[in-house]
């Protein structure tokens, strides 16, 4: 097709409201609706997350924790669809390092927590919040059963999704 011809259809198609395929503008791609249920795919847990830990005995809440750190999640190199990764958070007088690895299945969040990569030391359930677009994960962290070293008292949990990590 000559250059003048192409000009030409494009003006006639202008005038009648319709343009060519390769000119029209393509229609707006909708904003991605999470799913309220809070069901989310096991992608969705890789990236960086804040953590925040306080004591399921009352003597703190969400807005003063006992613990603060972070998590890392990636994939799981064994096993399709879990996650693994790595755990940094304070505790009083130390700052404690972990390997972590675990899953969500229908909004249930689970892991497994160990200092030294072969034994447990803690395991975390929780839920994804529902509406949250899997972007916070709440539940109760508590020492394995079997442990050598002393328990820990169960603590409240909160994971929040960084920003960028989507």
């Amino acid at each position: 097709m000559t250059l003048r011809r192409h000009t030409l259809l494009c003006l006639c198609l202008t005038l009648l409201g319709t343009a060519p395929a390769h000119t029209q503008t393509p229609p707006a791609v909708p904003a991605t609706v999470c799913d309220a249920s809070g069901d989310i795919a096991p992608a969705q847990l890789y990236g960086l997350w804040q953590l925040a830990l306080w004591p399921q005995d009352g003597s703190g809440n969400e807005a003063t924790p006992a613990s603060t750190g972070a998590l890392l999640f990636e994939r799981h190199p064994e096993y399709p669809g879990s996650v693994r990764g790595s755990l940094k958070r304070s505790t009083q007088g130390n700052d404690r390092q972990a390997l972590v690895s675990g899953d969500v299945t229908q909004g249930e969040f689970n892991l497994d927590e160990s200092a030294d990569g072969v034994n447990m030391d803690a395991v975390w359930e929780g839920n994804v919040v529902p509406g949250g677009c899997g972007q916070e994960l709440r539940g109760v962290r508590r020492s394995a059963e079997g442990r050598a070293a002393p328990a820990d008292p169960p603590m409240n949990f909160v994971l929040k999704k960084v920003p960028g990590w989507r």
